[in-house]
């Protein structure tokens, strides 16, 4: 093999970027597989609002207290041990996608965040919820990385900024639904087992993959062309810096989500409004969650129109100052509240729209699964140390969600210096 063809292989040189050619017409494939990654990820969003809602009841049955400090400090915890296993996941199903298939990694990933949210259901104290929490985020963290490997690499590359939008959004639909049974179905200390163990039905969608979805064509050719090998690849070569790079960039708007808005916003409004009001966490997450979809589609298109760089900026700043009028201006539960809470998850979830479209660009195909991976889930881990200080902030600020979110929310700052370091990928094909 000569010298260069060898250098390619190991990434020390730049991969080719013409040797798979890109789909440029739409087919029954192509649709299947949009179909497979919005579900997954749909349901996967789905979960993750699961615990904002029944999160407070379960551990107010486990404990059997009702002190918001201990109960906050607790659902710190538990929201840690959901990232950390996520990051985790990340990591162990983005690997298993380069070495063994998108396909089949999808499907294992979601079969393993639909049994462990079905076992919460037979917890019978608050660890015990952590752990399934934490074994249920690893298929959750994985389903995020295949899914949107698969569709950027069998879809047009003129419409990435488009399905990276589509499918950001995806995962906030399933907040939407989630919080809108919940107006109607209120989650007590009673109920909140009947609900993880509902919970547990995407696991059919893991069967609906298995037999219609076709594997990546890019995937297949590009392990041919070379061994995949992806986490020393993004370790020890060029890849280095924009890995970095990338967990710091997906670190920023997750732990303003989960030391912030999705992860305790819920707990406040529970404060505000107490046992009169039992649907109003619901409907501040539906707001939420319709704010979030829009944003989702803003943040994608904002990228593909004005740049990756110069977008991150624009989200981080809106970000900063939309979350600083709502934790620092408002301390009523009213219409303007909810106003604010979906201009919040507007703002605040535009970054996973943006994500899906800035991360495939900076890794080659027979490790892009495992970079987009590790970068979007090894940002939960960053984010689970900023949960925990949420959780520490509220004994410092005496049980007050609002001025611990806020302090926390100041952590958009590091992205509006940080994003000019980064690569512009606007224009430019997926590496091969």
């Amino acid at each position: 093999m000569p010298i260069e063809d060898r250098d390619r292989a190991a990434g020390l040189q730049p991969p080719l970027q013409t040797a798979i050619p890109t789909t440029t017409s739409l087919g029954r494939q192509q649709w299947l597989v949009l179909a497979a990654a919005m579900l997954g990820w749909m349901f996967d969003g789905l979960e993750m609002g699961l615990f904002p809602i029944a999160g407070r009841p379960a551990l107010q049955d486990l404990l059997a207290i009702t002190d918001d400090a201990v109960i906050g400090e607790w659902n710190s915890f538990l929201v840690a041990l959901f990232l950390g296993g996520a990051a985790c996941g990340g990591l162990l199903f983005g690997w298993l996608g380069d070495r063994m298939g998108r396909v089949r990694t999808m499907a294992l990933s979601i079969l393993a965040y639909s049994f462990f949210t079905g076992c919460c259901y037979f917890a019978t104290a608050p660890w015990q919820l952590g752990v399934l929490r934490f074994f249920a985020a690893l298929g959750m963290g994985g389903e995020w990385a295949l899914g949107v490997a698969l569709v950027m690499e069998c879809w047009p590359e003129r419409l990435r900024p488009i399905l990276a939008g589509v499918i950001g959004a995806a995962g906030n639909v399933g907040y939407l639904i989630i919080s809108i049974l919940a107006m109607f179905v209120e989650v007590t200390p009673q109920s909140w087992r009947w609900t993880m163990l509902a919970c547990s039905s995407p696991a059919l969608l893991a069967f609906f993959v298995l037999v219609f979805i076709p594997e990546s064509k890019r995937w297949q050719e590009s392990v041919k062309m070379s061994a995949s090998n992806p986490i020393r690849e993004i370790f020890t070569t060029r890849l280095l810096k924009p890995t970095l790079l990338a967990i710091l960039f997906a670190s920023i708007p997750l732990i303003g989500t989960w030391g912030a808005v999705s992860g305790f916003l819920p707990f406040w409004v529970g404060q505000l409004v107490g046992p009169e009001n039992p649907h109003a966490k619901a409907v501040v997450q539906f707001w939420a969650s319709v704010g979030a979809i829009v944003g989702c589609m803003v943040g994608s298109l904002l990228g593909g129109k004005i740049g990756r760089r110069p977008a991150y900026f624009t989200l981080c700043l809106a970000s900063l100052l939309v979350c600083a009028f709502l934790f620092r201006g408002l301390d009523e539960y009213n219409n303007l509240f909810l106003v604010t809470s979906a201009l919040v998850g507007c703002v605040t979830a535009s970054f996973y729209g943006w994500l899906p479209l800035y991360l495939p660009e900076l890794f080659p195909t027979r490790v892009r699964a495992t970079g987009q991976g590790l970068c979007f889930n090894f940002g939960r881990v960053i984010a689970m140390i900023g949960v925990l200080g949420t959780g520490q902030l509220m004994h410092y600020f005496e049980g007050s969600y609002a001025r611990a979110c806020a302090t926390i929310t100041l952590v958009y700052v590091f992205g509006m210096v940080f994003i000019w370091l980064a690569p512009e990928t606007k224009g430019k094909p997926l590496p091969e």
